[in-house]
């Protein structure tokens, strides 16, 4: 009998802060006040590389440093490739800037129609109303936006955003983002999603979001309360490694889908935190365990500094052909590049088309095994002279 893998456990508790009393704990203002953001907090907690140290020294020159007490208890202090560490202490290497890496790799400024209002695709629009974010990836693709430690200066014109949006009919869909949209308050949340459901022609929103995953604090009753007023409404969230699903974020995707909020995960695939097939298994199966549907795989953006975190691309397919067959349709998320420039999202998939003849396609399964589709119908056979077959079999 083959043996059975021993699953991760779902991390529940305040670990380091377990002398905190539990309301401090469970309030999501509470965490963000106090957060880690920098090396004196950080060396206070763990021991740091010294390309960790080096890395936080030059930290604010990119992109600012914070984590949340809740998030950094799913830190393995004593592993320095623990794959949420990577994700959100800063290192030397995200100082090198290779040469195909740009500050904005999508051109998403270039399709500003207003301040902080992103018009790319015809019928949808992408909303940034903040520029900050409960703790900073440092692979963020914004990271010359969010915490606006480069400078950047952002100041999203709200009201110029609606009323482009009002006067541009095509546009049916928005996708609220930042920064986390999540960090606003239930007032500005309210009176966000009342003015976007207003106008007629879009049909429904979108807000991406890390925080359930950063701040699972955040997802309160009061929230989903809100949520439920302005439905239809739905949420991305980002979670790329299954040790990062804890019980907290269990919860709260919880209360999200009794709000009546259809959710997905985008992950980024990044070297030596997800980039295998048994690892992006157990994520894609606990997230399905949440009601969340893995939605997209994204290779990595091409946004400064950030060529450490690199996969190949064949990589990539390969994990993607290690999934497909081998668990639920439901898990197997959409294997995509942003593509540079402002190109949208390109799928890349396994082939498994082996060949496309007169009248039938030759596919390849999961198992590798050879399969011949008839392409034809009934109409087209009926017009082919087929020696043998009376004309009445078509009748």
């Amino acid at each position: 009998m083959a043996k059975i893998k021993k699953r991760m456990p779902w991390f529940s508790g305040q670990g380091l802060w377990k002398e905190t009393p539990a309301e401090d704990w469970g309030s999501w203002s509470w965490q963000l006040r106090n957060r880690i953001t920098n090396i004196s907090q950080l060396e206070s907690l763990m021991t740091l590389t010294e390309a960790e140290k080096a890395g936080c020294e030059f930290a604010n020159e990119k992109l600012a440093l914070a984590i949340t007490p809740y998030f950094f208890n799913l830190i393995d202090r004593e592993d320095k490739d623990c794959p949420i560490r990577k994700q959100l202490i800063p290192r030397d290497n995200e100082m090198t800037v290779a040469p195909w890496e740009t500050l904005d790799p999508l051109a998403e400024d270039s399709h500003l129609v207003v301040p902080g209002l992103v018009h790319r695709y015809p019928d949808r629009a992408l909303f940034l109303v903040t520029n900050h974010c409960a703790a900073y990836c440092r692979y963020c693709t914004r990271s010359r936006l969010v915490s606006n430690s480069q400078g950047y200066d952002f100041h999203p014109q709200i009201e110029q955003a609606f009323e482009y949006l009002e006067k541009t009919p095509h546009i049916r869909d928005v996708l609220i983002s930042g920064g986390d949209p999540l960090l606003l308050s239930d007032k500005k949340l309210d009176y966000l999603l009342g003015r976007l459901h207003a106008i007629e022609h879009i049909e429904f929103v979108r807000i991406g979001s890390r925080i359930p995953v950063f701040l699972p604090q955040r997802i309160t009753s009061e929230l989903c309360d809100i949520f439920l007023k302005h439905e239809p409404l739905w949420m991305s969230i980002h979670v790329n490694h299954p040790a990062e699903c804890s019980e907290e974020l269990r919860e709260a995707t919880g209360r999200l889908s009794r709000a009546g909020i259809p959710l997905g995960n985008q992950s980024v695939l990044l070297r030596g935190v997800n980039d295998d097939v048994e690892t992006m298994k157990e994520l894609v199966h606990r997230l399905l365990q949440m009601r969340v549907r893995p939605y997209y795989l994204y290779q990595l953006d091409a946004i400064t500094g950030s060529s450490h975190f690199k996969v190949d691309l064949k990589k990539g397919i390969e994990i993607i052909q290690g999934l497909r067959g081998h668990t639920t349709g439901y898990a197997i998320p959409q294997y995509v590049i942003d593509a540079p420039q402002g190109g949208g999202k390109i799928p890349v998939n396994p082939d498994y088309v082996e060949g496309i003849n007169e009248g039938e396609i030759v596919l390849r399964n999961f198992e590798g095994k050879i399969f011949r589709y008839a392409t034809g119908t009934l109409e087209t056979e009926k017009s082919a002279e087929k020696p043998g077959f009376p004309a009445e079999l078509y009748a």
